[in-house]
């Protein structure tokens, strides 16, 4: 035990953490140097969906040997939507590097995960990473850093920390600024700081065994894995255990592993203070303590924020459902959620007296991957428009409150100011950072930002940087007015013909080309004026046989808009539903006639 150290790498998002962890892997020759793995990067991204959108969702360990010490790395996600896997894993951590971005500073989630970490009690070694950006401020950043520690520590201790700073995509770390940020230079000063600084577990290997589940992993020829910290005492494989719960259940350990490396690797004994994977308990779930017979004292588990949004799913119910999914049921879709529910502790699911689920997240990404995540898996469902979860505190009705973090462009700085006074927000401060950039942070409802990061991208050319971070519930503000136009929704089902499509681009834009199978009641574009609008996509040129030079001109149409997962949410209303299949995502209204809109239109007037 005296030759380990668990450490997490924390930060806010896109500010280096995997990157760095590359280094770490890279350098203490894991990998021969003509192995593949040495020339890839983010090697800890192993999901899909992590490569393609450039940002961790799922926490992982591995180890590297240093100067005879092991040394246990928890890579967390860096997204406020993620930060339930910031909280269920740095309870296996004994101290945490903090990563901070030399041009940005601290964000909204880089203060989350170090009040975090405070209340852990870890030590924090702090590191300034891409010191070699050209609008990089590392002394303000230092400034930033220290006025953070100072708002956030609970003991005087916490207040003294030792700083590094890092180019991360190339692998250096330095105890002081260089001159040349092109000099040699490796990983090494920060490998001997988390030796020197951060302390060893002090676990006691003696005492009956006792470990928290932190993390499920599955295999197909192990079955569920258990990942957690050894609290007390050894296990080995074979030896009997207790799992506690509502009803204790007794188990025997089949397996136990321990990181090497990216890979687990199988031993006869593990002790207290090492992160371990053990394998024989199919019923465990995340939060569970495993002890020895006759032991029934349960370990804390973390604490989880509550979700503030929630999206209703069910299975398609659109005349063109069935056709492009394998699981299309609601038993099907039942059980993938509960599944999920398992290792995705931020998520809740309930069912709903029609049959739909309830599934309520931490933020459009959180909902956004998820439901990717199903469509890739061959899942065809409908979900309907994004709402934020209202709190009643003290008779009260409460809304969830975000602290909004823009940083644009100069020039943009009207644009911003006047799309976010339309959304309710509230300055809290703005501050110059550089002689072209501008840092705003806002207060606003959470229910006021759906869509508004998309929206900035497209105003500012992207170059706007948005984060958003939940701070407290309030009592809740004024209605916030449509801020979308009208939809142009299809009057006949067949197949959009260019004729027809030529006819809706008068009236504003399409989401669908030519070919493509459509049914009465879609959403095929957006109208240029408030009132949606039926029109006939399917709509063929009438033909004659009277002919001219002019009667047969040539259709010239724009290319259709097509919209991501998460800008088909933003885009929904109240009475619309986003359908989504494994090939195909189609924005449609929940009434699909025209006359079943007019009834739902009357009804409402008669509630109101």
């Amino acid at each position: 035990m005296q030759n380990i150290r668990n450490i997490a790498v924390i930060a806010h998002v896109d500010h280096g953490k995997t990157t760095l962890i590359d280094a770490f892997i890279k350098q203490s020759h894991i990998f021969r140097d003509n192995e593949e793995e040495m020339t890839e990067t983010c090697l800890l991204d192993s999901n899909i969906l992590e490569r393609e959108r450039g940002i961790t969702i799922l926490a992982k360990n591995i180890s590297v040997n240093f100067k005879g010490t092991k040394i246990n790395i928890i890579d967390t996600p860096g997204h406020s939507d993620f930060s339930g896997e910031v909280e269920r894993t740095l309870g296996m951590a004994d101290g945490a590097l903090l990563i901070v971005d030399a041009q940005e500073g601290p964000m909204p989630q880089t203060r989350f995960v170090l009040k975090k970490a405070f209340q852990l009690n870890l030590k924090v070694i702090v590191v300034i990473n891409k010191i070699d950006k050209p609008n990089a401020n590392i002394s303000a950043t230092e400034h930033k850093i220290g006025n953070l520690f100072l708002e956030l520590a609970t003991r005087d201790d916490q207040l003294e920390y030792p700083v590094l700073y890092a180019v991360g995509k190339t692998g250096k770390v330095f105890k002081n600024i260089p001159q040349d940020f092109n000099q040699d230079g490796n990983v090494i000063p920060l490998l001997d700081e988390v030796l020197n600084y951060i302390p060893e577990p002090t676990n006691d290997q003696n005492g009956s065994f006792k470990m928290l589940c932190s993390s499920l992993n599955y295999d197909n020829h192990l079955g569920r894995i258990m990942v957690g910290k050894i609290f007390r005492g050894t296990i080995k494989p074979g030896q009997k255990v207790l799992l506690l719960g509502e009803t204790n259940k007794p188990g025997t350990i089949d397996k136990v592993f321990v990181s090497k490396g990216l890979e687990r690797c199988a031993v006869t004994e593990a002790t207290a203070g090492d992160i371990v994977s053990i394998t024989g308990l199919s019923d465990a779930k995340i939060g569970q303590t495993v002890s020895m017979v006759g032991d029934i004292e349960s370990l804390p588990s973390a604490e989880i924020t509550e979700p503030t949004l929630h999206v209703t799913v069910g299975p398609n119910t659109s005349p063109l459902s069935g056709r492009e999914g394998e699981f299309t049921t609601a038993r099907q879709i039942e059980e993938r959620l509960a599944h999920e529910l398992e290792t995705n502790l931020s998520l809740k699911l309930e069912k709903l007296e029609s049959g739909k689920y309830q599934v309520s997240g931490k933020g459009e990404l959180h909902l956004a991957v998820l439901l990717e995540t199903l469509r890739r898996e061959g899942y065809e469902v409908e979900v309907g428009k994004p709402e934020v979860i209202y709190k009643t505190i003290n008779g009260q009705k409460c809304e969830p409150m975000e602290e909004v973090n823009i940083v644009a462009p100069k020039e943009y700085l009207g644009t911003i100011t006047q799309e976010i006074g339309k959304r309710l927000g509230h300055l809290k401060h703005m501050d110059p950072i550089n002689e072209h950039e501008v840092e705003f942070v806002y207060i606003m409802p959470t229910r006021t930002i759906l869509g508004l990061r998309s929206l900035l991208l497209t105003a500012t050319k992207g170059t706007v940087v948005f984060n958003s971070q939940f701070i407290d519930f309030e009592p809740v503000g004024q209605f916030l007015p449509k801020m979308r136009k009208g939809a142009l929704i299809a009057s006949d089902s067949g197949e959009a013909l260019s004729y027809g499509l030529q006819a809706a681009q008068e009236r504003g834009v399409t989401f669908v080309e030519p070919g493509e199978n459509i049914y009465e009641g879609q959403i095929v574009g957006m109208n240029q004026k408030e009132e949606d609008i039926e029109i006939n996509a399917a709509k063929g040129k009438h033909l004659t046989n009277m002919r001219s030079k002019s009667s047969d001109g040539v259709i010239q149409l724009t290319p259709a808009i097509k919209y991501s997962l998460e800008q088909c949410l933003d885009f929904l209303e109240s009475d619309e539903l986003l359908e989504i299949t494994p090939k195909s995502l189609r924005l449609r209204k929940k009434y699909l006639t025209s006359l079943e809109r007019r009834r739902h239109r009357e009804e409402l007037k008669n509630i109101y």
